[in-house]
């Protein structure tokens, strides 16, 4: 679905507020900040290990929020639906084959879609 990379800034993104307040610290700051494992390390006064411990472990809570709650997986379905129903509605009023009132209502509906952040 998506690359590693991705999904787990996704993940993040879902479910970033259930991990610790240092894993999300970490995460942050070596997903969002690019920071390297040696710079994180610095920063806490912790080794490499246990930087990528904590990464791996964060990830893995992510990776299990996902499992039982599926989140994630319900955003893509829905969005993949969305743009498949901007797509179709498109379509109707391209072909302009409606009354003008129906026409309306489905321009109506599509700029709703539009507007959407997906």
């Amino acid at each position: 679905m998506f690359d590693r990379l991705t999904e787990t800034s996704l993940l993040y993104d879902f479910y970033g507020r259930l991990l610790t307040e240092k894993q999300r610290d970490v995460m942050n700051l070596y997903h969002q900040e690019n920071y390297s494992l040696s710079e994180i390390s610095s920063e806490y006064g912790i080794s490499r290990q246990a930087v990528h411990i904590s990464l791996k472990n964060a990830e893995k809570s992510l990776l299990g929020y996902e499992e039982k709650l599926g989140l994630m997986k319900r955003f893509a379905e829905s969005r993949k639906a969305i743009l498949e129903i901007d797509k179709r509605l498109s379509s109707i009023i391209d072909k302009n084959n409606c009354d003008v009132k129906l026409n309306e209502e489905l321009k109506s509906i599509k700029a709703i879609i539009d507007n959407l952040e997906i």
